[in-house]
């Protein structure tokens, strides 16, 4: 038979989780729209400002409607997208 936690433990361990995830969520302006990538142009390529750090900007794909002034919610900050050919 497996052991089976009690159930606010598991609450407890889901919210730690759910914390640092928050944690490493990061907001970011679109400075610039570069262009269109993707195998049938799905994908638009833009430079992106962090909100917490003004001095770092890094260029991502982003996938669906995207314009120069929006803002962007990144789950992950140090991925760097390749520029396009």
């Amino acid at each position: 038979r497996p052991h089976r936690l009690p159930w606010a433990l598991l609450h407890a361990q889901s919210t730690r989780l759910a914390t640092r995830k928050m944690d490493a969520i990061k907001l970011a302006i679109v400075m610039k729209v570069i262009g269109r990538t993707g195998s049938r142009g799905q994908v638009t390529q833009v430079r992106v400002k962090f909100l917490d750090d003004q001095n770092r900007q890094i260029m991502r794909n982003v996938k669906g409607p995207v314009r120069e002034g929006d803002i962007l919610t990144l789950m992950e900050s140090e991925r760097e997208a390749r520029r396009l050919r």
